[in-house]
């Protein structure tokens, strides 16, 4: 595995993560509890020390299930990175989006960042996270009912009282992360990025370059389309958010998939998968830190913990990115 540090912090992260959003199940179609603690494990056996979850994953859930699942673990060998800023217990805030919980009963999301709230929420995920400190504490989304400032300062506070080592944001643009940082240090901004999703390419990652913020990148496997085992018509299970969302149309899965065909021969030569393979690319991407990758099981653990260990030329890297770029000009 490898290790990289997050921003000017001296926190050190594996550089491929454990996603924990799958696990919780909430917008997944559910979870196997039995199976997400061994996929934990195994991933940790395997070198990856960094987990990365949230309340709203399971309304509490997957952090309940990290936590059973690093009983044991010697708590300074791990990074716990969490977050703040979604409830599904209140109507304050700024309203998100209409959810279900796993059983199938309706509630209502909201973004919200208030000191009362933060406080709450950090909390409860020590307590669900069985911890006395969260690594990496950051935002999930912006709330426009509440000055950014007054967020910082409170997530400054907990700081101060040793409740989380390190303050990140999530979906933030330059423009907020430079308001952020007038209160407090930024160690990083986690966003989407994927060989389908490169918006961030064109100012975040620059700006991030340049002020030593790292940035993690989320859904880079792109929710599994990436892989290469999805195939048009696939049916999802009930209760899956991706059979709502453009990438998953029949149409792009075909031109997903002939991309991906076209990386397959480059995948084989060094006896990896392509999921592996695109990991390997989106870590090796300037200014990227960590990529976050799921695992339902222990076997998906293994694999995406051993993109760590691939190898990619300048040659192979430039091959890949003139692939992406075509089938972006594609779709253009």
């Amino acid at each position: 595995m490898e290790y990289r540090q997050i921003g000017d912090t001296d926190l050190k992260c594996s550089a491929i993560a454990f996603g924990a959003w799958a696990i919780g199940g909430w917008k997944w179609g559910g979870s196997d509890r039995k199976e997400a603690i061994e996929a934990i494990r195994t991933a940790y056996g395997e070198g990856m020390t960094t987990i990365d979850t949230a309340p709203a994953y399971g309304q509490g859930l997957s952090e309940e299930i990290i936590a059973e699942a690093i009983e044991g673990i010697p708590r300074d060998k791990l990074q716990l990175l969490t977050k703040f800023g979604l409830r599904w217990d209140t109507r304050q805030g700024t309203f998100y989006f209409k959810s279900q919980f796993n059983d199938g009963s309706d509630f209502d999301l909201y973004k919200l960042a208030s000191p009362e709230s933060i406080i709450k929420e950090c909390e409860d995920s020590l307590r669900r996270l069985r911890t006395d400190y969260i690594d990496l504490y950051q935002i999930h989304w912006h709330d426009v009912t509440t000055p950014i400032s007054e967020t910082m300062e409170t997530v400054l506070r907990l700081k101060e009282q040793g409740k989380i080592k390190e303050a990140g944001v999530c979906n933030y643009s330059v423009e907020l992360m430079q308001e952020a940082e007038q209160t407090t240090n930024l160690a990083s901004d986690q966003v989407p990025y994927s060989m389908l999703v490169r918006e961030i390419e064109k100012e975040t990652i620059p700006w991030c370059i340049q002020n030593r913020k790292s940035i993690i990148a989320y859904s880079p496997l792109q929710r599994g389309l990436l892989t290469g085992k999805i195939k048009p018509g696939h049916v999802f299970n009930p209760g899956d958010h991706r059979q709502e969302l453009g990438h998953f149309t029949d149409e792009n899965i075909r031109r997903t998939n002939a991309m991906l065909e076209r990386l397959l021969p480059l995948a084989e030569s060094k006896n990896i998968s392509l999921a592996q393979l695109v990991l390997r690319w989106t870590i090796d991407q300037p200014g990227i830190t960590i990529a976050l990758a799921g695992a339902r099981n222990g076997a998906q653990a293994v694999q995406n913990a051993g993109a760590a260990d691939v190898k990619l030329t300048a040659e192979e890297m430039e091959f890949m990115n003139r692939q992406v770029e075509s089938m972006e000009q594609e779709t253009a």
